[in-house]
């Protein structure tokens, strides 16, 4: 269990809710293992299958806490709520920033600038930890770079523009990336980004990875009740989860491509995990299913890890990060903070 901006988050699968008084209670196999007096938090989140009690639903309406339900992997379920409703809200205030070019900026410059700066931490932490290694001073002056187009990002004058130097930073940061790569390198290539369809292994396992972000991401924000379809960054589209998409970014470099990465470096995972077709072309490469399962429960363990969140200076599962950064942006979006604060690897 984890109380982080009076949210609890229940993540032990088997944990059971229910009421006492007005104590919220979480129960694993019929022992209590914690209570928390209901007026203490305002909404509760839990990751599993066993469910909570109707008088817990009930005590939760009574006092506008939001009861939200996640599967194990963190994909949502459902919320439940009382009469009274803030999304309405909440979303307005989403849509509103959604419509106006300025304050959408504000938010798309957030989400970007945390972006290359994270992506700019992971190369300056391959250049600390592997000074000896080739292409060492490739990745160091990839990293220099990538520290100008953070302060790039604090003058540009719309989105376009700020798309100009997102694309620029992505450039300059997968040209590093084959550097960060030290161990089966002969199996894995990576000679830049490519998707639909993924023409590498390498390439794979990054966009399978932000598809499962994505999800991630899309829950969170499902979780605190904006609208995960609208964004400020990412055009609007139907089927399109453009808020999501926008959340993603400061993510990616963390949570993705280091992960990866460390599957590649580590060996866990191996080119007879994929499919590859012999002819080359434009023929997609995937994972077959031994691959995704070692992916799976890779990310899912690491998804357990813990970190101090750098904003809350807390501790906290690495899959709570969406979460807590969608919370922050909806507390943001009410007026409860001064601003936003995008995740920044320290």
């Amino acid at each position: 269990m984890k109380k982080l901006l009076n949210t609890l988050y229940v993540t032990t699968e088997d944990a059971y809710l229910s009421k006492d008084g007005t104590n919220a209670v979480v129960s694993i196999k019929g022992q209590e293992r914690f209570r928390i007096p209901i007026q203490n938090v305002e909404s509760i989140c839990t990751f599993g299958y066993q469910g909570a009690s109707p008088s817990l639903m009930k005590l939760c309406s009574e006092h506008g806490v939001s009861l939200n339900f996640f599967s194990a992997t963190g994909a949502f379920i459902a919320r439940i709520q009382g009469p009274v409703n803030g999304n309405v809200l909440l979303r307005t205030k989403q849509y509103a920033i959604a419509n106006d070019a300025n304050a959408a900026l504000k938010y798309a410059t957030r989400f970007i600038s945390a972006k290359i700066f994270n992506s700019r931490v992971a190369l300056r932490r391959f250049v600390r930890d592997h000074s000896q290694s080739p292409g060492v001073n490739v990745v160091s002056v990839c990293a220099d770079i990538l520290s100008s187009k953070v302060y790039a990002t604090k003058s540009v004058k719309d989105l376009n523009e700020l798309r100009g130097v997102e694309g620029d930073a992505a450039a300059i940061y997968f040209k590093a990336l084959p550097y960060l790569l030290i161990n089966q390198t002969k199996d894995f290539v990576f000679d830049g980004r490519n998707r639909r369809p993924p023409l590498d292994a390498v390439n794979a396992m990054l966009s399978f990875g932000y598809t499962l972000l994505a999800s991630d991401c899309t829950s969170a924000l499902e979780g605190v009740g904006l609208d995960p379809t609208v964004g400020f960054l990412h055009a609007l589209r139907p089927g399109r989860y453009s808020l999501a998409l926008d959340l993603i970014e400061e993510f990616r470099a963390y949570l993705v491509d280091r992960f990866v990465i460390s599957l590649i470096n580590n060996r866990q995972i191996r080119l007879s995990d994929f499919i590859i077709h012999s002819s080359k072309g434009d023929y997609p490469v995937m994972m077959n299913d031994d691959g995704r399962k070692k992916f799976l429960t890779a990310w899912q363990s690491r998804k357990k890890d813990e970190i101090t969140h750098p904003f809350l200076s807390e501790k906290t599962y690495i899959g709570l990060l969406p979460h807590i950064q969608a919370m922050l942006l909806a507390r943001h979006m009410r007026g409860d903070l001064d601003d936003y604060p995008p995740f920044l690897v320290k």
